[in-house]
This record gives C-alpha cells, sequence and structure tokens, in this order.
C-alpha cells in the first residue's frame, strides 16, 4: 500500500528538510489558510477549495439539527466486497477489510464537496503559527502558540497529530448524545451522556484574563442512562502537557482523583470496545509512540455526514448488526496526510501500531487503522462529520469503533433523537472543578 503514497521515502525526507518558514507565504495562497492545497487534482476529481461552508442557510436555528446542503446529490458509484479490489488504491487497509468482513457493507461514493471552513481569526492564527509553533520536550508538547493550527505545514508526525488535538472545536457549549456497543446480533443499550465543552486554546470569544495558560479545554461529562450507570461523571482538564482527571461516584458519592482516564485504559461504559486514546479517534498523551509523516494520499473517506448524523432518521434507523447503515453513511475522495504511529521500546499500549488518516482542510483524523501485538489489523474507526456552517466549523459528530475480532462496534455521538445539537453556556471556572462535582451528581 504505501507504494501508492504521492510522497514517499526520499523524496518526502527532502521536502520535509526545507524549513516550514520557507513555505509559510503559501498558506492563503497556494495553500489554503489551514495548509491545505487550494487546488484540486489533476483527475478533476478533488475540486479547488473555494472557502467551503461558511454561513447557514436561511431558517437555521443556531444549536439545532443541521439541514443537508447537498441532499441534492446523487450516489456516484458504490464500493462494495465484490469490487473492493478495483478502488483499492483508494481505500485504507481497514476499510478493505471491513468490506471483506461485512457482506452487508458497503461505500456510496458522492460528489467531493470541500465544505471545511472555520472563523477569520482561527485563519489568522494558523498563519502566524506557521513560523512561530514548535514543538518541545521530545514532541510532548508545543510552544510558541495559543490558538490555531500549530504545524499548517507539518515537518513530521508528531506535528500532524498536534493539529489534530489543537483544532478549532467552538467556545463553551453543551450537548446531549448517547453511545451504543452493538452486539453481532445489532441489539444495543444506549448510553446517554450530558457533555459540558469549556475550550481555552484557540478561543476567539474569551478575554485574555479567561485563559488559563497552556490549558486546551474543560470537559465534564455525566452519564445520565440507564439507571445503572446514571450519575457517574468525568472531569478533566486537559493543558498541553498533561491531564488532571477526577471522577464522582454517586453509590460512593466521593470525588476521586483519576490517572486511568489516559493511554488504553478503557472508555466509559464502552464494553471493551474503545480505548480512552480512542474517544475523537486520538486524544491525550503522544508520549509512547514514534511517529511518522509517511505522506498525502487521495482516498475515500467519510465526509459531509449529514443525513446519517440528522435528526430526518432515528438511532435505530442508523445502527445495524456489524455496522452503521451504509445507505446513510456519505463519502468523498479527499486528501488525507497519513501518519504512522509505532510502539516506543519500553513503553506499552494494547495497539502496537496505528495509521492515522488526517483530512487536509481540516485536520480532522477520518479514519485509523490498529494493530495488535501480533501485528494483526484488530480495530477500525471512522470518523463521520459535518460542518457546522453557523460557526463555521468542522466537527466530530459520529465515531464509530469496529472490533474485527469480535465482530462488533460501538457507535458514539449519537444525537439523532435529540431535540438540538449543542447549547451555548457561559462557562464558569467552578463549573469544572473537583469540588463541584458532588453538587453536580446529586441535582
Amino acid at each position: 500500500m504505501r507504494k501508492t503514497f504521492t510522497i514517499l521515502g526520499a523524496a518526502l525526507a527532502m521536502a520535509l528538510a526545507a524549513p516550514a518558514m520557507a513555505d509559510a507565504s503559501r498558506l492563503g495562497q497556494a495553500l489554503t489558510p489551514m495548509g491545505a492545497e487550494r487546488a484540486g487534482n489533476a483527475a478533476g476529481t478533488i475540486p479547488a477549495w473555494d472557502g467551503g461552508l461558511s454561513s447557514a442557510p436561511a431558517g437555521h436555528q443556531p444549536g439545532g439539527h443541521y439541514a443537508d446542503p447537498f441532499a441534492a446529490d446523487a450516489v456516484l458509484f458504490t464500493i462494495d466486497g465484490s469490487n473492493a479490489e478495483q478502488y483499492a488504491d483508494r481505500l485504507t487497509p481497514g476499510q478493505v477489510a471491513l468490506l471483506k468482513t461485512y457482506p452487508s457493507w458497503k461505500m456510496n461514493v458522492y460528489p467531493t464537496r470541500r465544505s471545511a471552513a472555520f472563523p477569520q481569526a482561527h485563519y489568522e492564527q494558523t498563519i502566524a503559527n506557521a513560523s512561530r509553533a514548535k514543538l518541545v520536550d521530545g514532541g510532548r508538547t508545543i510552544e510558541g502558540t495559543t490558538g490555531g493550527i500549530p504545524f499548517p505545514i507539518p515537518q513530521n508526525g508528531a506535528e500532524a497529530i498536534w493539529n489534530h488535538l489543537a483544532r478549532y472545536r467552538g467556545e463553551s457549549y453543551a450537548m446531549n448524545w448517547s453511545q451504543a456497543a452493538v452486539t453481532r446480533q445489532g441489539t444495543y443499550t444506549p448510553v446517554r451522556f450530558e457533555y459540558q465543552y469549556d475550550f481555552h486554546y484557540g478561543s476567539l470569544s474569551k478575554r485574555p484574563d479567561q485563559i488559563e495558560a497552556g490549558k486546551l479545554f474543560n470537559f465534564l461529562q455525566t452519564v445520565t442512562a440507564p439507571a445503572r450507570l446514571a450519575g457517574q461523571i468525568l472531569l478533566v482538564h486537559e493543558f498541553l502537557d498533561r491531564r488532571q482527571a477526577w471522577t464522582y461516584n454517586p453509590g460512593q458519592r466521593r470525588v476521586r482523583l483519576a490517572p486511568n482516564v489516559a493511554y488504553d485504559n478503557p472508555g466509559t461504559a464502552a464494553d471493551g470496545l474503545r480505548t480512552n486514546d480512542d474517544f475523537d479517534m486520538y486524544n491525550g498523551a503522544i508520549d509512547r509512540y514514534d511517529w511518522t509523516l509517511v505522506g498525502k494520499k487521495e482516498i475515500f473517506v467519510p465526509y459531509n455526514a449529514y443525513k446519517l448524523v440528522g435528526n430526518t432518521v432515528s438511532m435505530a434507523d442508523v445502527l445495524k448488526p456489524g455496522h452503521v447503515n451504509p445507505d446513510l453513511a456519505r463519502y468523498e475522495l479527499h486528501r488525507v496526510w497519513v501518519v504512522d504511529s509505532t510502539l516506543k521500546d519500553g513503553t506499552s499500549h494494547s495497539y502496537k501500531r496505528r495509521t492515522f488518516y488526517l483530512d487536509e482542510d481540516s485536520w480532522s483524523i477520518l479514519a485509523v487503522d490498529k494493530y495488535d501485538a501480533r501485528d494483526q489489523l484488530w480495530r477500525v474507526s471512522e470518523l463521520h462529520t459535518i460542518n457546522w456552517y453557523d460557526i463555521p466549523m468542522v466537527y466530530p459528530n459520529l465515531e464509530v469503533h469496529h472490533d474485527l475480532q469480535s465482530g462488533r462496534y460501538i457507535a458514539m455521538g449519537l444525537r439523532n433523537d435529540e431535540p438540538r445539537v449543542y447549547n451555548v453556556i457561559d462557562a464558569r471556572p467552578a463549573d469544572f472543578t473537583p469540588a463541584g462535582l458532588r453538587g453536580v451528581g446529586t441535582r
């Protein structure tokens, strides 16, 4: 597969040897403000970026569900197990495995819409970062930036992953969504969450005195259903160089430090189908892996998933045995950065290797192939995004983690049956303190 990458081996090394500053002038010109290639591809199957979706249609209510701006698009062709080899050079190994494992799985490919858009201030921060941001402490953290994509012209794999970790995801808001660990037979018990997010890094609305230095965000997760799990709370303070986490158990009525909310420890109520650092396709410290920037590739990725994540269908319509409903999913041909990570000697993780595929227009990780200690493909993840065009920003709406060995999957971010997508909140520091957890749990 590696032979199909656009930039390889010595050629990539030579390209990356040039200082990033030499190319910074291309941002906003030949490159978009985010560092993507503005032009389309030679075949004409990927269009040029024209600014993306940067405004909401008439009648859209902020925080409400998003109407599909591309509802009139027709399927160009469908990839399934019978013709997967024909398109293998545009698929990830994980996608090929899913097509071969599940006869009912298919990929409906639509016209490519480069809809990614972000606020102008975020673009300005990103362009400035090209000549000031840098990795420190062996890549464990970054400095020289308080907002924007740190490395719009990445020189190595660690920089590319930091772009994902530090990408713009809004300001302060609350939302409700469900996750479902689906059995082979298609049964599941939804676990419903209430979330509050309070972003500091890259905030476009906070005053400087409201931003805590070095902090990415505050995160508050409360389980509201089913009854046997309701009341469990997780609080996270995520910094560029560390994580602080606490949990509240309603049965014990105690707040505890939670250093295990990291790496390959099991995710909340995930039935063993994902790790903590699987959330949002990858999160947390990057110190246990060596990161290689392999290059760029054109592949079919989930994109503009308005039908799949919207309120015109129900959760029951989305969740099917083996995988989500393929008639609701949308795939498009996009250029992605390919980053390969291998476990460092002397460290441990249940994934020996992971290959990430990052959207060039948003720096969101759209797909991940994960390998076990035997170097066997174990889990395959995909992120179905949409552009929240009223902000605007590309947001991780539905992530799906497939376990090829158990034949099961977990879907996270299900909002189909929710009345709203999000609510803006007035985030106060007191809302995100360990001392406040007990009060939240007994409301």
